[in-house]
């Protein structure tokens, strides 16, 4: 169930950081609810997954999660560059989140 909880709190924290970009420095209210909202459920579920995951391992999964999904967002929905370069560093970091889980 860890790497359960392990993925929820990752796709939550692409939503909060998608959100933070729509609060415009917090001042529109329901992008701000949404973000605070986002984070906390991340948070939760984090913590959830760190009781029987190594700290290190769900951290840095738990960031390449959000990593990847706040650029695939960007990429699809925001207009951000879509090169060949870019693609090639995400699958870098889906390499380090594989093997960083077939270590763990």
């Amino acid at each position: 169930m860890a790497w359960v909880y392990l993925a929820i709190a990752g796709v939550m924290e692409v939503v909060w950081a998608v959100g933070l970009k729509y609060t415009q420095g917090w001042t529109r209210f329901w992008p701000s609810v949404l973000t605070i909202v986002g984070l906390i459920i991340s948070f939760y579920f984090l913590s959830q997954a760190l009781k029987t995951l190594p700290l290190g391992t769900a951290y840095a999964i738990w960031t390449g999660i959000g990593a990847i999904g706040t650029v695939i967002v960007g990429m699809l929905f925001l207009g951000e560059p879509r090169d060949l370069l870019r693609f090639l560093f995400l699958l870098c970091i889906v390499g380090g989140i594989v093997g960083l889980k077939a270590t763990a």
